[in-house]
């Protein structure tokens, strides 16, 4: 059917050993564009291989550095993936479907996320509602250096099928990434003004947990699961102490 063209954008910094299933699951895509940020493990290399259009483009933060990626694009229809991400057969045919007739300027697709060697299909892991497709002359991705999000006019709609994330990364590397990204938040937080006291620190974590783990069923998800919402929990006490530690050097 005729349908929308589309590029998908993928920012990457040396993910050579994850980036060709990523790429292999874009070939539907009419235009492949990766923004590498100086990879030196032959990133770059794999992806013009795999008939991919690369532009180097120093590191901005995750929010501008994405949108970076979109103003590059040849169509005005986008897929915002990551290097460790894939497209499931399912949401391949939704997000055709959609460009064939779209509903709406923006579209959310459910990500199941592998974490200690189980793809989570409860609590926060899952389904994890991604803003990814969207028609960047309506929508455009926020400027945070982290946790960005895509900024639209109207409401997203829903499509269906996963978007595959399997980061492969160990525990301990899991746990590096999870402390700088709390660093980087409290530093937001902190150049926005805000303040940060015992509630936080306190019912943050709490209030994640019982959402998560009891309300949305994480314990189903066996040990990965409760792992998986003991470091988000870990990650809101974090951002809040460190909030709280530049409130008192300031």
């Amino acid at each position: 059917m005729p349908r929308q063209p589309f590029s998908v954008v993928i920012i990457t910094n040396n993910a050579a050993t994850r980036l060709g299933a990523c790429l292999e699951s874009a070939s539907f895509a009419d235009e492949i564009v990766v923004i590498d940020s100086g990879s030196t493990d032959g990133t770059a290399e794999l992806a013009v291989e795999r008939g991919a259009r690369v532009v180097q483009k120093e590191w901005l933060g995750f929010g501008r550095q994405k949108q970076f990626a979109v103003a590059t694009a040849r169509h005005n229809w986008v897929l915002c993936r990551d290097a460790d991400e894939r497209v499931s057969g399912p949401l391949r045919a939704s997000i055709l479907a959609a460009l064939a007739a779209p509903a709406a300027r923006a579209y959310a697709m459910p990500r199941c996320n592998r974490f200690m060697g189980r793809w989570l299909r409860h609590g926060e892991g899952y389904p994890d509602w991604s803003l990814r497709l969207f028609d960047r002359r309506h929508a455009r991705w926020s400027d945070d250096p982290v946790h960005e999000k895509v900024l639209t006019e109207a409401p997203p709609a829903r499509l269906q099928g996963d978007l595959l994330h399997d980061s492969a990364e160990t525990l301990a590397s899991y746990l590096d990434k999870q402390n700088r990204y709390t660093s980087m938040q409290a530093d937001a937080l902190f150049k926005a003004g805000k303040h940060a006291g015992v509630a936080q620190l306190l019912l943050s974590p709490a209030l994640r947990f019982v959402k998560f783990y009891c309300l949305h069923l994480g314990f189903l998800d066996g040990i990965p699961g409760l792992v998986h919402i003991a470091i988000g929990c870990c990650n809101s006490f974090l951002k809040y102490a460190k909030l709280i530690a530049l409130q008192r050097n300031r």
